[in-house]
């Protein structure tokens, strides 16, 4: 049956469109019937009625190897050419420098073929636009939250979309997102602390055609434009994004052309095809038949006073039921199943993430780059790509709708990464508990910092910066300084921040002592220094400042994020996590420390010359190396002295002194002060 009469829209009426409800149409255009009472709805009560997921030839079908490797190297070059592009052509500091964007190439079906990065989801713009009417040179947009499947998580992120055609039908779809500037809403940048709902964090486009057979939808990019407060940047972001696709899109409709749609679509489904057969031989393998239970916590949503913010996983790791060819595994083969029942109720806050969308399609892309940390070793771990093919292997079962993970339209959600990057430590943590802490600790996760105001010459400026910090200490190595989760993300350039801004930055160095004492020490944050050179406002989205990075196994956690406004002046003060528009006065200085990641193992076990090698790098102060890993070191930081017998008498006495068991993660300080005097969760002991 022809895919396109499968994937024919279903077009809503303006209430369904809101994603909660409303009066289904009697007929739906192009003659399709409508939907009966029992047609397939997803959670969000959007339709699902298009066909997506499915292998494009038929099982056992061959591919010569030779033409799978060009095909895969060609689509890892089209993708790494798309984002290029957009790098060289784009305007906003978070797009251009801080590379805060993502391309993906997906097949016919939807499913995401390269494995470098995570992107969005295609699912929405098929399911509004079928693929019979589309046509070349057409280009899709979207950021609508609700109506993105899950794959667009605040309304900052815009998606472009731009189908491939082969012989006239569509084969494929290159797709870019990205975090843009502004996008409207009560506070520059488009993300407001205390929002309450969508509403207040800015326009919020449901899928449209933006482009039309190459000719750009003027009237849309001018609402689009006027709703920002950054239009130039907005402008020509978007131009550069949608022109990449477009030239992505060419560069696979002549791969098509070379060799055929039949040899193409085999080699997609072959390379899908390994991904499934890889994780489940080299990474499902090494976790126990069983289920294991653990949660981690965001600690605040802007609106209600610091609290736990629950996110829990069940995993369930089964011998059978997953895919598999019958000759091999005749009752299927293993699969992991992840329950978040016991999340907790959506937030009133901006913390929320819709995850329930299309079985969890976008989350388990999003969650699968944890487990490459159970490959045999770090270099097999760089190899391993993220693509349709874990889908298979995972199942998702959500709470009922009105968690942080099932919010209700319209809950805010701007900043999501509060939950969906505590999921990615909340599945290490669970997965560490199954294989005997073989995980690496907590690693840091996104905080958004900026200053806006007016510069010398009275014009409007926003400057926003995606800092990273420290990953966790590892079985067999440190964590790594000053890492970013976004991949290819990287600081804003000191050269280029005070050309274009009123500011200097005074500092940009490793925060000492921030990363978790242990047998392997969690990496290092951020310490940036900004003096002001004009009156200016400072802003945060930034979780982890009471909580920290957990250890593991006798590791400790990191340091907490913080910042300091008027550092060393008169009116020094620390800032709220959560802030929208801190005032800060010419002259003073802004102090930035991000997270540092958790440590793992017991940091009294730390061999004395890791511990001297810190204090020479000045990533470990003399000071923390005696409180953190019981180390007596005399001399300078250029020449430090350890004195090993003191320090095996200073080990002995902390060790008398510990508890007689500890538990299997350690949470930080931080941690009580929100659990009621507690010191660990009752799923932190094994």
């Amino acid at each position: 049956m022809c895919f396109s009469c499968q994937t024919a829209a279903v077009r809503l009426a303006p209430a369904d469109r809101a994603g909660h409800g409303g009066t289904r149409p009697a007929s739906q255009p192009d003659g399709i019937p409508a939907r009966g009472d029992d047609a397939p709805v997803n959670p969000a009560g959007l339709p699902t009625a298009y066909e997506h997921g499915n292998r494009l030839t038929a099982a056992g079908s061959t591919v010569d190897p030779i033409l799978l490797e060009i095909v895969e190297g060609t689509l890892a070059s089209v993708e790494m050419e798309v984002e290029t592009a957009i790098a060289r052509t784009s305007r906003s500091p978070m797009i251009r420098d801080a590379h805060d964007f993502r391309a993906g190439i997906h097949d016919r079906q939807l499913r995401k073929l390269t494995g470098r990065s995570y992107s969005a989801l295609v699912h929405p713009v098929v399911r509004d636009f079928p693929l019979a009417e589309m046509g070349e040179g057409d280009v899709y947009f979207h950021n609508d939250v609700y109506e993105s499947e899950g794959g667009i998580g605040h309304l900052p992120d815009l998606c472009v979309t731009v189908p491939v055609f082969s012989d006239g039908e569509v084969v494929a779809f290159v797709q870019a997102f990205g975090h843009h500037d502004d996008i409207g809403g009560a506070v520059p940048g488009s993300m407001p602390s205390n929002a309450r709902s969508v509403f207040e964090e800015g326009l919020s486009v449901p899928p449209i055609k933006l482009w039309d057979k190459g000719v750009a939808n003027q009237a849309a990019l001018r609402i689009m434009t006027r709703n920002s407060r950054m239009p130039d940047s907005l402008a020509a972001d978007l131009d550069a994004e949608c022109s990449a696709c477009l030239m992505g899109a060419r560069r696979l409709g002549e791969l098509f052309a070379r060799y055929g749609r039949d040899a193409i679509e085999a080699a997609f489904d072959a390379i899908l095809d390994r991904t499934t057969e890889t994780y489940r031989r080299e990474i499902l393998s090494k976790i126990p038949d069983g289920t294991y239970v653990w949660e981690d916590y965001a600690e605040h949503d802007g609106v209600d006073e610091p609290r736990l913010h629950t996110q829990r996983i069940t995993l369930t790791k089964e011998s059978t039921g997953g895919p598999g060819h019958p000759d091999q595994y005749p009752d299927g083969g293993p699969r992991l199943v992840i329950d978040f029942t016991g999340t907790a109720p959506q937030a009133k806050g901006p913390i929320n993430h819709c995850g329930d969308y299309v079985g969890g399609n976008f989350l388990k892309k999003w969650l699968a780059p944890i487990l490459r940390n159970l490959a045999d070793t770090p270099e097999r771990m760089a190899e391993l790509d993220v693509n349709e093919g874990i889908v298979p292997l995972i199942e998702m079962r959500f709470p009922e709708k009105g968690t942080l993970l099932t919010p209700i339209y319209p809950a805010p959600t701007n900043a999501r990464t509060f939950v969906i990057l505590r999921l990615l430590g909340v599945l290490a943590g669970v997965v560490a508990k199954a294989v005997d802490g073989r995980m690496p600790a907590d690693q840091e996760t996104i905080r958004y910092t900026g200053v806006y105001g007016k510069d010398r010459d009275g014009n409007d400026y926003l400057m926003r910066e995606v800092l990273g910090g420290g990953s966790g200490g590892r079985y067999y190595a440190d964590g790594e300084d000053t890492i970013h989760v976004v991949p290819d993300s990287r600081n804003l350039p000191t050269e280029f921040t005070e050309s274009r801004f009123p500011f200097i930055v005074e500092r940009l160095g490793l925060a000492v002592d921030s990363g978790g004492a242990g047998l392997h020490r969690g990496g290092l944050g951020y310490e940036k220094h900004l003096r002001m050179l004009e009156d200016a406002h400072f802003m945060s989205i930034a979780d982890r400042s009471i909580l920290a990075c957990w250890g593991v196994r006798g590791g400790r956690a990191g340091r907490s994020f913080e910042v300091t406004v008027d550092l060393g002046g008169p009116d020094e003060r620390v800032v709220d996590a959560l802030a929208d528009a801190e005032p800060v006065r010419a002259g003073q200085v802004i102090r930035i420390r991000t997270t540092g990641g958790g440590g793992w193992g017991d940091p009294l076990e730390r061999p004395l010359e890791d511990v001297e090698r810190d204090l020479r790098w000045g990533k470990v102060s003399f000071e923390g190396a005696r409180r953190d890993y019981g180390v007596v070191a005399t001399g300078t930081i250029d020449d430090p002295v350890v004195d090993a017998a003191a320090t095996d008498a200073l080990r002995e006495q902390l060790r008398g002194a510990r508890e007689a068991e500890l538990p299997f993660f350690d949470r930080g300080p931080g941690y009580a002060a929100l659990a009621e005097g507690r010191t660990s969760a009752e799923v932190d002991w094994l």
